[in-house]
């Protein structure tokens, strides 16, 4: 099959308009099409889940709070008895982990809050690119 014979068959012969569409843009209200015609962006996704990011930074950060003092007086407890270094192994492997995901929720909120921004301005900036485009409504077809 050459080039060609398979451009056409993803986008169909010419003039005939495209085969493919994304499925977000379709206007098809056939099953499992969500389409609606229109591609659309919404930043709120990004910011909800910079939002959660925050909440579980200052969730680990909490626990790993709650976890040490938990811990206090756990050694004077179990002197002399081989369970208080496995004891304190675990306290320190769990603050280790607490404290990565802590860090590693404060970066993603920055990035997801940043991601949420550059969309929405890329999205002012394309419909403000477009206002001087026509774009024929259901009236303009028929005539």
């Amino acid at each position: 099959m050459s080039d060609a014979e398979r451009w056409q068959e993803l986008f169909g012969p010419t003039g005939d308009g495209p085969a493919m569409k994304l499925a977000s843009a379709s206007n098809d209200a056939g099953a499992g099409s969500g389409g609606t015609g229109r591609l659309k962006h919404s930043k709120g996704p990004w910011t909800s889940a910079s939002g959660t990011a925050g909440d579980l930074r200052t969730r680990a950060g909490t626990s790993r709070s709650v976890l040490g003092r938990g811990h206090e007086g756990v050694e004077a407890g179990v002197a002399g008895l081989s369970s208080g270094a496995a004891l304190k192994s675990v306290l320190t492997s769990w603050e280790e982990r607490l404290q990565a995901v802590r860090d590693e929720c404060e970066q993603l909120k920055g990035l997801l809050l940043t991601v949420a921004k550059e969309m929405g301005e890329s999205e002012t900036a394309v419909k403000s690119s477009l206002k001087g485009v026509h774009v024929p409504d259901r009236a303009d077809e028929k005539r």
